[in-house]
């Protein structure tokens, strides 16, 4: 059996330290916001070259707490649109929904499965204040040319960076530097993830980073001192820790993945599979190896009578969701197709040499 992912395994070379480490913690006696967030704040900023990281409860929340932020600074209100993918994971539209602006929906890209640039131009009005474009399955969305479209439209670039830990363009920054603020999950799948929820937003604004260290705590500049209405999203302590001890080990279990990737792409030869387009950059982390099938579901019990485990990111289109009725009466066909076809199959940094031949051997043999 080779599962999907083996979370056990990828944590398992941890444990040692996490157990040395939460003995410290229980005796400590300090639990809430203490020096284990202060410490991965400050290495996770610096590892994405960023002067600021803020360390809250998740991803959903982080990607919300930046335009919250944004709104006590007064460069975002109510009502204001904000362009995203339209085959993102619906996360990223709760999130601003959840602060009160209205997602706008824009066509995804086939090869790459992000966005399309002419699409995005097309669908910036008058209340467009703010892009944000999503890192999908690892791969950095086109950066420079959003960036550009939004310096010439005075937009907001704020990057839903969930899946894109340590992902780097070609001048050497990395995903949460490339915008005006990103959010981070530390979901226990993702290439940095916690043993829980968890999630951070990275800046280099010093007036957000501000507002945002208060409002994922009360709205509090300092104990019972409210000056916010806030809400409470803080990085547990705990997760705080296991994601400092993991981080040291992210660019090499990147590494891993991506020559696992580059194996897949250049040994598995079937018509019948379409396999993900990367020019071999460090731009892609491959936190998912998202591959196309016509016949999904014949293809996924194949996979499964050879006892391969495979998911799919993600099986229903957000403007699909019964959670997004507003929404329902929109067509996205590149992206109602992305969602019919795709299928992840197994890749992770610790996978031996012996499954991924096998997983090609299955998939050249389908």
């Amino acid at each position: 059996m080779i599962p999907f992912l083996d979370l056990h395994k990828i944590n398992e070379r941890f444990h040692p330290e996490f157990q040395l480490r939460f003995k410290d913690f229980l005796d400590s006696g300090y639990y809430i916001l203490g020096n284990n967030v202060t410490a991965f704040e400050t290495n996770f900023a610096q590892y994405c070259g960023t002067n600021y990281c803020i360390g809250v409860a998740n991803g959903l929340e982080a990607l919300r707490l930046i335009l919250e932020g944004y709104k006590e600074l007064g460069q975002l209100q109510q009502g204001d649109e904000v362009l995203v993918a339209s085959n993102t994971y619906i996360a990223t539209i709760l999130a601003i929904k959840q602060a009160g602006m209205k997602p706008v929906l824009v066509e995804a890209e086939m090869e790459t499965f992000n966005f399309n640039i002419e699409a995005i131009k097309e669908s910036i009005s008058e209340k467009a204040k703010a892009i944000m474009p999503v890192h999908l399955y690892g791969q950095l969305a086109p950066m420079d040319a959003i960036s550009s479209i939004a310096k010439a439209n005075n937009l907001l670039v704020i990057e839903d960076a969930a899946q894109a830990h340590g992902a780097t363009n070609g001048n050497g920054k990395r995903a949460g530097n490339l915008g005006d603020a990103a959010g981070f999950s530390f979901y226990p799948t993702k290439n940095l993830g916690a043993l829980g929820d968890a999630g951070a937003i990275t800046t280099n604004d010093e007036a957000l980073a501000s507002v945002i260290k208060k409002l994922r705590n009360y709205g509090a500049s300092s104990k019972y001192v409210n000056e916010l209405t806030g809400f409470n999203s803080r990085l547990d302590e705990v997760q705080a820790i296991f994601l400092n001890i993991k981080l040291a080990k992210l660019d090499e279990d990147n590494n891993r993945r991506r020559i696992v990737a580059k194996r897949y792409i250049s040994e598995i030869k079937n018509e019948k599979i379409v396999l993900p387009e990367w020019d071999g950059s460090d731009n892609h982390i491959f936190h998912l190896f998202v591959i196309r099938v016509e016949d999904r579901a014949g293809f996924i019990d194949f996979l499964k009578k050879k006892t391969i485990g495979t998911l799919i990111h993600y099986p229903i289109p957000p403007h699909q969701q019964e959670a997004l009725p507003e929404f329902t009466n929109l067509s996205f066909p590149i992206t109602e197709k992305i969602h019919q076809q795709v299928v992840s199959i197994p890749i992770s940094p610790v996978m031996t040499d012996e499954a991924v031949g096998s997983i090609i051997s299955a998939l050249n043999s389908w």
